[in-house]
């Protein structure tokens, strides 16, 4: 899954839903890997996986990334809904 990442939001959330990626803003900076740490996190709950299940395949240093999810059949219900651009967590 593609995404796009804007680190240093006071929360966490999805900003935007388009066909080839998401937006999502971390409420964590990008210092020491927090804000892809958060965004691990983040994804977790909104995907409804353990922590685990979510990787980073590349981008670490970039706020263009890759991220690999384990065990979704579809993405949640939330974010197929017309106008659910911005699911906060």
């Amino acid at each position: 899954m593609s995404l796009r990442v804007s680190p240093g939001g006071r929360r966490s959330e999805l900003i935007e839903v388009a066909p080839d990626r998401l937006r999502v803003r971390v409420g964590a900076r990008a210092v020491e890997g927090k804000a892809n740490e958060e965004l691990e996190r983040f994804l977790a709950e909104l995907f409804r996986v353990r922590r685990s299940a979510v990787s980073l395949v590349r981008g670490a240093r970039s706020r263009d990334k890759t991220v690999r999810i384990d065990g979704i059949v579809a993405p949640p219900a939330e974010l197929l809904r017309p106008g659910s651009t911005s699911l906060r967590r």
